[in-house]
């Protein structure tokens, strides 16, 4: 269990970035851009360490972000930020393929002293990205609550001419300088009676804490032409929306524990006589509720499990040839190591003795030599947990086979334990459709999976299993209940140190522990007392 300094883990303000950018380039030649961007921040020297990318949104030059950017502001540290703002092209998300639209180099004190800025993308040879522009809006997190909202809607207009409408709704904060979206729903296609999933909106972001602050919601029918046409919109309160969701709950009739509102279409209601609306969104639920940090889980006690799975397939190459990524040089170096040694010198503090189960996966094992899906590194069934320095000579033992199934470990659900699941991999998945399910299901689960990319392959697949770029589904459509995988390649940190690379794949992880339990209203095992 991680050790923390109670006096220090006050000291740290979290703070949230809302991102939108206008007038980018436009890269596609029969449609618009698709941008997406990706906040980086210096960690050392040159090195630039990802942290955190909004949502793509297809089609348009003039995105506004429903994703705020979260991280930690220091006041003593001058804490380099950059923001590059890229037009996804590929289903995966990737990168590699991307164009570039622009970037902003800054400082995170920069935003907070403005707490708004806007300024122009400029691109890699330091020249203006046309007139293309970014504005970020800092918002300090002082509030932990936030609102839970279950919401649908019926007899929306029908806005396709083939078809029904694609339904999705905004939340917006009412702000000094006008409306600031704060959520956007998922799209339900083809449907003019949607109920849409689940979500939570911090109340900070919603209305600023303020619950007699005005809120408007806006519907839409989503085009993928990105000029999606409006259905309507309303205005209330979150007191209002509140009050009346929990009155109704009081009434005897089932039916009747719902908050409806119009949406009103303003041009339609000016042209036509008798109009009414366009539909009514129903809030079946609206509840604030505190959402628990990553710090307070692990002060109240609950504990992180690490299971480190090293990949032995064959494509490694022998290991006793210097071309092989397990080959151990002279200095006691190869690529694998590098990537347990960076990752363990941050996870080591999670654990009293300092222990972690070793498995690798893809190797043929003495006496059998079959090949084995799973297999302790040390060759003990019965006791699996290795030290660091145990490594050198065990990486040495196994002959390679070929490629296999990527390995899964999914461990059983308890409330007070956290699961993460290191893959150190140089392989294309050879089955995605079964990967894919077995995260889906894995995400119902408390546990996260990092997977480290080792030597020169083409890591494409991998990029969309980490689902920053969206909603990550399985082979038959069902969809990952949170973002679990976090993937990066060896290759771009081999100049940075391995602080640089622990930093980037531990990123995601504070969040991850957070949503699951958040999710599921676990509160920590013992709330930690005030300080």
């Amino acid at each position: 269990m991680i050790l923390i300094d109670r006096a220090t883990s006050n000291c740290v303000t979290k703070v949230a970035l809302s991102i939108s950018c206008e007038h980018l380039l436009d890269m596609d030649a029969f449609s618009k851009s698709d941008p997406l961007c990706v906040l980086l921040m210096n960690s050392s020297g040159p090195h630039w360490s990802e942290i955190g990318r909004t949502e793509k949104i297809q089609n348009c030059l003039n995105p506004k972000f429903s994703k705020a950017l979260l991280l930690d502001y220091y006041f003593e540290m001058v804490q380099k930020l950059r923001f590059e703002v890229y037009d996804i092209d590929s289903d995966n998300g990737s990168l590699q393929d991307a164009d570039f639209l622009g970037a902003l180099e800054c400082t995170l004190g920069q935003i907070v002293s403005s707490r708004k800025i806007t300024k122009p993308l400029l691109l890699k040879d330091k020249t203006p990205a046309g007139k293309g522009t970014i504005t970020i809006c800092a918002e300090e997190r002082t509030d932990s609550r936030v609102v839970a909202f279950e919401t649908a809607a019926r007899k929306l207009d029908k806005k396709d001419f083939f078809g029904k409408s694609d339904p999705f709704l905004e939340f917006y904060k009412q702000t000094d300088t006008g409306w600031q979206l704060a959520h956007r729903t998922e799209v339900v296609k083809s449907n003019l009676n949607p109920v849409w999933r689940p979500f939570r909106i911090p109340i900070q972001s919603l209305c600023g804490g303020d619950v007699e602050k005005s809120i408007k919601v806006e519907c839409y029918d989503h085009n993928n032409s990105g000029s999606h046409d409006f259905i309507g919109s309303f205005q209330t309160t979150l007191m209002c929306v509140c009050v009346c969701v929990c009155f109704l709950t009081f009434l005897s009739s089932p039916q009747s524990n719902t908050d409806t509102y119009s949406c009103i279409n303003s041009k339609k209601k000016q042209k036509k006589k008798g109009y009414k609306n366009s539909g009514v969104v129903i809030v079946k639920q609206c509840k604030i509720i505190k959402e628990y940090t990553f710090l307070d889980y692990i002060m109240g006690g609950c504990q992180i499990n690490f299971t480190i799975a090293i990949d032995f397939t064959g494509s490694n190459g022998d290991p006793k040839s210097p071309a092989s990524l397990h080959y151990i040089n002279p200095h006691g170096f190869n690529e694998y190591l590098a990537a347990i040694w960076a990752v363990g010198n941050v996870i080591q503090d999670y654990d009293s003795d300092k222990m972690f189960p070793v498995l690798g996966f893809g190797a043929q094992i003495p006496p059998t030599w079959q090949v084995s899906h799973e297999f302790p590194v040390n060759f003990n069934p019965a006791n699996p947990f290795c030290q660091g320095n145990d490594l050198l000579p065990l990486l040495q033992r196994s002959d390679c086979s070929d490629p296999v199934l990527i390995f899964w470990r999914l461990p059983a659900v308890s409330p007070q334990q956290y699961f993460v699941l290191l893959i150190i991999t140089d392989g294309v998945i050879t089955d995605m459709d079964e990967t894919r399910n077995a995260i889906v299901r894995a995400s119902q689960l408390p546990m996260s999976i990092i997977i480290v990319g080792v030597g020169g392959a083409d890591f494409s697949a991998m990029e969309f299993l980490d689902g920053d770029d969206g909603i990550l589904r399985g082979a038959t459509g069902e969809a990952a209940m949170r973002d679990i995988v976090q993937f990066v390649p060896f290759r771009q940190f081999q100049n940075a140190g391995t602080a640089a690379l622990a930093q980037s794949v531990l990123a995601e992880l504070p969040d991850q522990v957070g949503s699951f339990f958040n999710l599921f209203d676990l509160k920590p095992p013992s709330e930690p007392a005030p300080s």
